[in-house]
């Protein structure tokens, strides 16, 4: 069992194979957060001891005594108006203007088997199953006795992946509507320490740039009101100890499943305990909850890790894969494939099409994805979206012909949608003017001249889901790249009474999940990539759905390295589409060697985002090298463990990182100059993950771009320490962002 309750002290139990995490009821009833970090084997109850501070009032059960305020307690569930002065994870209005509540424990099970959270999407157990015996599930409900509200929080235990999700449903057991303000997922006081957060930040083509700040007293906030989960701040948080390192000491992550508005506070108090709280955002939400209704929040992820960031990383990658991410294609093989768009953006025919497809399987590329202006009077970003019917101006006699003759080259077909959004110089917004979120009276704001359709309401979601059904049965389409290019205003949906336009943003999101758990579950087979602008929305909740996401708009090949470093933090390699695309780079204007665009894109789902009828006879055998080595590397890129040979790669001369197999028998290890320098000396790498006791051959090692000083040893074999302990030395490169990949197995006997 990994979840227990010891009625004696009121001490509840989570453990995993590596931490701990214990809770209390306290006298009073409210729920104590005592420990989480490395796994023990006693009860942590000693390590709570109340104290008094002025202006940190008790409650009033316990006026003579003092020592008992909730401004001073580590919580598990926080709320307002009761004592407890500090960023709270609940914030509810009752029928009589009452504002918070004072929530006391009433009961809990423990169960075999995953909660369940309705109408989102969140982790499930490694056998699919409701009563998987490697996930157990404790309900903890408390309950504010005067107004009826019940919060039942849930925590799911996964033994053997060291992670324990959270998540509340609160319901209204009154005769009187409820509203809530405020309904975050979840709440975690670390009582004393020195640490700092990591966050990722960003813009449209910079996404997930880590920062490091130390938490001072006060409160930071790390949010989302843009209707998605955004490019400027990922829904992700790791909170470390000030000398944490990739390698070595605490580390704490949060990672909330969720593509909406989303808000994380962390707060250093004045007793020096740091706050957590993270959910749905609370700015422009409000929920009527009428008698009897339960409102679900999403999922948090959260994890620990006293061996240093990387293997906390590690932790999220296997999880993701294995129980967020419900596609088949999370496991089974994807194809190289190249896009249309920075070869031919919106100007193109049938014609075009093929010659980019016959150009592409000679040689060996396995897919051709249609990008934008297929559809509608779409010949530019000012009209035809929503019109998904085929432009026939462009392809005579629509899809079936193209597709037709793409499979005739042992190639698929794969095409580009974007579904939540409509130009107002379209057929569908001249039939549905109400469809789309505008404010009545007034002009709204545009954005790429589009409009956000209101997936609140259920005609617009049954509608989507029928066209688009109609086009995935009707074409053979084995791929679909879901773009997101605008982010939300103007919201208010003509639906909803006055009194509940809080409601819509969520609502939305819950729409958009509605709408991709029928066409995944429809079209099982159908490889869904998950697009906002690039990575606007890359989040675990859009990953139950697809297997990848376009990592960022931005494709220089250098510019990627910081993304999918930043990105690699919390998401699976095998998450990232990436590309290797024309150069001068059509963002940046950088020209960077065939080859290192290669070592940079051979990182996730690899593909090419250009016209390869351009390329030298020299650029085009390289393209059939690089899709061989993929095909060679395919298992440790995309199964294998990920490791951060640097870090904060932006102050260095050079990025490196590197895969293991599951069973430490094969590695990858690529590295990219970014900052050539003159008289830089060798570069000497030391490696991770490996079996110290395991020799390792050199079996390719292969620079890209460049001209190299062979090396003066010509050492093949490494012993795993050597490598561990040691390092490799790269060849010396000279010329502009030269590149190096690295494979080394341990020999058959």
């Amino acid at each position: 069992m990994c979840i227990k309750y010891h009625p004696e002290r009121k001490v509840f139990e989570l453990a995993t194979l590596h931490t701990s995490y214990q809770i209390q009821i306290s006298e009073l009833g409210h729920l104590i957060h005592l420990y989480y970090g490395a796994a023990v084997n006693d009860l942590m109850d000693y390590l709570f001891e109340p104290f008094d501070a002025g202006f940190s009032p008790n409650p009033y059960a316990q006026k003579l005594s003092r020592g008992g305020s909730l401004d001073l307690y580590p919580m598990e569930c926080s709320g307002i108006n009761c004592g407890d002065f500090r960023v709270s994870s609940l914030d509810t209005v009752t029928g009589d203007g009452v504002w918070g509540a004072d929530l006391r424990y009433l009961r809990h099970e423990i169960k075999p088997g995953k909660y369940g959270i309705k109408g989102m999407p969140s982790s499930r157990g490694n056998d699919e199953n409701t009563d998987s015996r490697d996930v157990q599930t404790l309900r903890i409900t408390l309950a504010d006795a005067v107004s009826g509200l019940e919060v039942e929080l849930l925590y799911a235990v996964f033994e053997d992946k060291d992670v324990i999700t959270r998540a509340a449903r609160i319901t209204n057991t009154s005769n009187f509507p409820i509203h809530l303000h405020k309904a975050y997922s979840c709440c975690l006081d670390l009582p004393e320490g020195d640490w700092d957060l990591i966050h990722f930040h960003g813009r449209h083509t910079m996404e997930r740039q880590t920062q490091r700040n130390p938490v001072m007293t006060g409160i930071h906030r790390v949010s989302s009101k843009r209707g998605a989960s955004s490019h400027q701040q990922n829904p992700f948080v790791i909170l470390c100890d000030r000398n944490t390192t990739e390698d070595a000491g605490d580390c704490y992550g949060m990672m909330l499943v969720y593509s909406g508005n989303h808000c994380t506070d962390v707060e250093k108090d004045q007793s020096g305990c740091v706050r957590c709280v993270m959910g749905i955002s609370s700015e422009q939400f409000l929920w009527e909850l009428m008698p009897g209704q339960s409102f679900d929040t999403p999922e948090v992820l959260m994890t620990y890790s006293k061996d240093g960031i990387g293997r906390l990383s590690r932790q999220y990658h296997r999880f993701i894969r294995e129980n967020i991410c419900k596609s088949k294609y999370m496991h089974q093989r994807r194809p190289v494939l190249i896009n249309n768009w920075e070869a031919t953006y919106f100007d193109f025919d049938a014609d075009k099409i093929l010659k980019i497809a016959s150009q592409a399987a000679e040689l060996g590329v396995e897919m051709i994805v249609l990008d934008d202006g297929w559809f509608g009077s779409r010949f530019d970003d000012n009209s035809g979206l929503g019109d998904w019917y085929v432009n026939e101006t462009k392809l005579p006699g629509g899809l079936t012909p193209l597709i037709d003759r793409i499979n005739e080259m042992g190639m698929k077909f794969g095409i580009w949608v974007e579904p939540e959004m409509v130009n107002e110089d379209s057929d569908l917004f001249r039939a549905h003017p109400d469809w789309a979120f505008t404010i009545p009276g007034r002009e709204p704001s545009m954005s790429r001249n589009q409009l956000v359709l209101d997936l609140s309401r259920k005609d617009v979601v049954d509608w989507l889901y029928k066209t688009l059904s109609e086009l995935l049965t009707r074409y053979n389409i084995e791929y679909v790249k879901w773009d997101m290019n605008r982010h939300l205003t103007d919201v208010y949906s003509r639906k909803l009474p006055a009194e509940r336009q809080g409601e819509v943003f969520h609502r939305y999101v819950l729409g958009l999940y509605d709408l991709l758990e029928r066409l995944t579950n429809t079209f099982p087979d159908v490889l869904f990539e998950g697009c906002s602008g690039g990575g606007g929305r890359f989040d675990a909740a859009m990953l139950h759905y697809s297997p990848q996401i376009w990592c960022s708009d931005d494709t220089d090949a250098i510019e990627r390295l910081y993304i999918q470093e930043g990105t690699s933090y919390g998401y699976p390699a095998s998450a990232v589409g990436a590309h290797v695309s024309a150069v001068p780079n059509h963002q940046t204007s950088r020209a960077t060697p065939f080859g290192t665009r290669g070592v940079a894109a051979m990182y996730g789902g690899f593909g090419y985002e250009l016209d390869l009828s351009r390329l030298s006879a020299a650029e085009k055998e390289e393209v059939r090298g690089q899709i061989r080595r993929y095909h060679e590397y395919y298992d440790l890129i995309h199964n294998g463990d990920y490791y951060r040979l640097t870090t904060d790669s932006r102050n260095r001369d050079y990025t490196a990182w590197q895969f293991v197999s599951p069973d430490f028998k094969g590695t990858l290890v690529s590295a990219v100059m970014t900052s050539p320098r003159v008289c830089l000396g060798p570069v000497r790498i030391r490696l991770k993950g490996l079996d110290p006791k395991a020799s390792y051959e050199i079996v390719r090692m292969e620079t890209f771009g460049c001209k190299t000083e062979a090396l003066h040893s010509e050492k093949k074999v490494f012993s795993g320490e050597a490598l561990l302990e040691g390092g490799i030395v790269l060849p010396i490169m000279h010329g502009d962002y030269p590149g190096v990949q690295i494979y080394l197995n341990v020999p058959v006997s």
